[in-house]
């Protein structure tokens, strides 16, 4: 017997429900939770609202999406955001890619890791064809260079997309991805130089931060990138200005997404780089509204609501950042209901810390029982689902709903 077991993952989630034969019409949020009363969490897929949303970036969008899998990799989400148009990933592990080629044999997937295994990399090269590859050292590019036969003695039939990955300055986005990945401007024109001999093509890349509300950073990095590529002295191809397109929350509306773009292109007009396409990296902007979950309510103790998936689920957003998310009431009986007020949740586990303080704005008389739609978690929700303490028990519907809140520039009558 081996003494080394695989773990299967928590997600994606592989228990779907279905109400209707495939010729019939989705079923709607409501309608599914009084007809199934669920007892354990239920995911709520929009697909509509994901290929809507892909479309409507895609066409805004000067250059190629790559949408960020990480974001969210259950395959319905995929499969939706393939129908919108989407048909470059940006993926983060060699899962990612393996699980992008077996939906999508056709696509073209980019390793947008800067730090990877040795081993991944060589797959995603020899078995999944992957051809971009993003770093921000010295001993990163070398690996890349070593792993997919491209060292100084090697032929030049395959050459792999490299990518340095930029840091940038604070632009005050909810996180901040540059203290983790991303090389100064020096050591990035230095990495740019030393790329471009074995590059099939070179790009500078760069991300500023997740959920970033100012159009204007996309500008700022953009002529930082600019001054890279001078300092550099080299011939590039790609400037992939990374995701941290932002959605709408309850206590946020961001500047519709034509006020992004137009940022974008006016710095890109100004670096005056002929011939240099553009890439972006999407992903909470496209699936956001795109899913929900259900919840039920097992106890109440004034102002806390105790509920069935918590921060070690799908609410993990909820608890370490404090996003509010919009939610709405599915009562278990009729009831004539009461004035709002504001309520915060406790989830499952016997974990202290397994809290969110909201405050999420519900009828005054939701009682054990209940349900409750917690909407905007297409992005970061199911995907950080652990098995802590055993509750790691839900099922996954597509449903016909429109997103619980729209965010400007992506919605139908926005087109």
């Amino acid at each position: 017997m081996s003494l080394l077991q695989n773990r299967p993952p928590v997600g994606p989630l592989h228990r779907h429900i279905s109400l209707r034969p495939d010729a019939q019409p989705l079923p709607d949020v409501a309608g599914m939770v009084q007809t199934l009363r669920p007892e354990e969490p239920l995911h709520c897929i929009r697909p509509a609202v994901i290929s809507t949303h892909a479309r409507a970036f895609t066409a805004a969008f000067n250059g190629d999406a790559l949408y960020a899998v990480k974001c969210n990799p259950e395959p319905a989400v995929l499969r939706a955001l393939w129908e919108g148009g989407i048909r470059h990933f940006d993926c983060a592990s060699i899962s990612e890619v393996t699980l992008v080629r077996r939906l999508f044999p056709g696509a073209d997937i980019h390793f947008m890791h800067p730090v990877k295994s040795r081993r991944a990399i060589r797959e995603a090269w020899i078995i999944n064809g992957v051809r971009d590859f993003v770093l921000d050292s010295a001993d990163e590019l070398q690996k890349i260079l070593e792993e997919t036969g491209r060292d100084e003695a090697a032929a030049v039939a395959a050459r792999p997309g490299l990518f340095v990955r930029l840091a940038l300055p604070e632009t005050g986005a909810a996180i901040n991805l540059s203290k983790k990945f991303g090389a100064d401007v020096e050591t990035a024109a230095a990495l740019l130089r030393a790329a471009r001999p074995h590059a099939g093509r070179l790009g500078v890349a760069f991300h500023v931060g997740s959920q970033c509300t100012n159009p204007q950073a996309w500008g700022e990095a953009m002529a930082l990138a600019g001054e890279v590529i001078r300092a550099a002295g080299v011939r590039v191809d790609v400037i992939d200005v990374g995701g941290g397109f932002p959605t709408a929350y309850p206590d946020i509306a961001p500047p519709p997404l034509g006020a992004f773009m137009a940022e974008i292109d006016a710095a890109f007009a100004r670096l005056n780089l002929p011939g240099v396409k553009l890439w972006a990296e999407p992903g909470r902007a496209l699936v956001a509204g795109g899913a929900s979950v259900v919840v039920q309510v097992q106890l109440r103790k004034g102002g806390m609501l105790y509920i069935n998936d918590g921060v070690y689920g799908a609410l993990g957003d909820a608890g370490a950042l404090g996003f509010r998310f919009p939610v709405r009431l599915l009562r278990h009986t009729p009831r004539l209901g009461a004035p709002d007020e504001m309520f915060g949740f406790f989830g499952p586990s016997c974990d202290s810390l397994d809290v969110m303080r909201g405050p999420f704005i519900l009828p005054g008389d939701v009682a054990e029982g209940d349900w409750i739609e917690i909407g905007q978690l297409g992005a970061y929700g199911t995907c950080l689902r652990t098995g802590f303490n055993g509750f790691d028990r839900a099922a996954l519907a597509e449903v016909s709903d429109g997103a619980m809140l729209q965010t400007a520039g992506y919605e139908p009558e926005d087109l």
